[in-house]
């Protein structure tokens, strides 16, 4: 997985699957994390998701969960603030 970090944030793709049983982290495929939204891609509700869901997971605030690039497409490019490549990881991972 390719994460960025610059200035206190890192940046990393997602790619997601709206409309699912239940919102999950799937794991890593081709360098990007695949992510089960239960939320439907409509009036940005599936953003919405995908930012509770990751900032519930690694522990940070909603706000510090940015979609940078994709909003409207399946592969996003999300930035969190105050977090490195290390607590990602370890976050992914459990």
């Amino acid at each position: 997985m390719k994460i960025s970090e610059h200035d206190g944030a890192i940046t990393f793709d997602v790619r997601v699957i709206p409309r699912s049983s239940k919102s999950e982290i799937v794991g890593e495929i081709d360098g990007v994390i695949k992510i089960k939204l239960k939320a439907p891609p409509v009036d940005g509700a599936a953003n919405e998701e995908l930012v509770k869901l990751l900032s519930k997971l690694i522990g940070v605030s909603k706000s510090a969960v940015e979609i940078t690039n994709g909003k409207s497409g399946r592969t996003k490019r999300l930035r969190i603030i105050g977090i490195n490549t290390k607590t990602l990881r370890e976050a992914l991972d459990k």
